[in-house]
């Protein structure tokens, strides 16, 4: 660690521009999954424990599109769909049943479809570690001290398309907005004439296709393995739970923050401790909200 910790600080310029675009191009992607993670705990109060899973799975949708011989940039619509309608029939299935019951049912049921994506995803894939060569190049800067893989480039445009798409469609379409008024009040929702289930099915349609886009990505940039999906899992949880619900930006902002954190984690501590500094980070919300809270409490008189 301290000869690590030297090196961090003789090569600090060139050493940290490498490690902060490193925790973008990874901010970038967890923010999507994140994103989605907050969508459906905003609007169907709904903890899905299978979000990691979903992700890996858009990235074995891309691998085999990838074996068919179709781009992975060019099947990014496609597992978009495929992954919606999949989760339009996650929530048919199963979430409708448990939407309105305590949250431990729905942590159950969602763990439970996260034990069921892991297994079958092993059984068609097999446990090996699956790569996609997207045949795009390198950029080597400053004598070759900095890498720039054109995929990871093209990886963060992808992502900021999609959340500008995500945020005008939130924002301006007549579902966004049923879907930020169920947010905001379900019974008034549906009293206006909302029809709630379709806006709950839309939602967790779209929070699928979402983390399908995030596995595309993840399966050009990392490795795809069907038990990876805890890590994004967690990553998406501890970001959601940083940044608050509904609230775009600072699921975005902590994405990055969060990119950073594990690439200089990895760097002075070992790639080992990537995913414990996400654990670390959620612990340390939890307390500084917890500590928040006990300061307002008052005594009932």
């Amino acid at each position: 660690m301290l000869f690590n910790l030297q090196i961090l600080f003789d090569l600090a310029p060139i050493t940290n521009v490498q490690l902060i675009l490193d925790g973008i191009f990874i901010g970038a992607v967890i923010s999507l999954s994140a994103y989605g993670l907050a969508l459906v705990w905003g609007v169907m109060n709904v903890k899905n424990l299978a979000q990691g899973d979903f992700v890996i799975l858009g990235g074995y949708m891309a691998f085999a599109l990838f074996n068919a011989g179709v781009h992975p940039v060019l099947a990014l619509p496609i597992v978009m769909v495929l992954m919606a309608m999949f989760g339009w029939m996650v929530y048919i299935l199963i979430i409708r049943r448990v939407i309105q019951q305590d949250m431990f049912t729905s942590l159950l049921a969602t763990f439970g479809l996260s034990l069921l994506l892991q297994q079958v995803l092993n059984l068609i894939f097999g446990p090996e570690v699956q790569t996609i060569d997207s045949k795009m190049p390198n950029y080597q800067l400053f004598d070759n001290a900095i890498t720039l893989p054109m995929v990871k480039i093209l990886s963060l445009v992808m992502v900021a398309v999609l959340a500008v798409a995500v945020v005008i469609f939130m924002k301006k379409s007549r579902m966004g907005q049923a879907i930020r008024a169920t947010a905001q009040d379900e019974r008034a929702a549906r009293v206006l004439g909302i029809n709630t289930d379709n806006v709950y099915a839309f939602t967790f349609s779209l929070n699928a296709a979402i983390c399908g886009a995030a596995g595309v990505m993840v399966s050009i940039i990392w490795v795809l393995q069907p038990f990876y999906g805890i890590t994004y899992s967690l990553r998406s949880f501890a970001i959601v739970t940083a940044a608050g619900l509904g609230n775009l930006p600072g699921v975005i902002t902590t994405g990055f923050g969060l990119g950073l954190l594990e690439q200089y984690t990895g760097f002075v501590l070992g790639a080992e401790y990537q995913v414990a500094s996400a654990v670390v980070m959620l612990l340390l919300v939890l307390i500084y909200r917890q500590i928040q809270l006990s300061r307002k409490r008052q005594v009932v008189q």
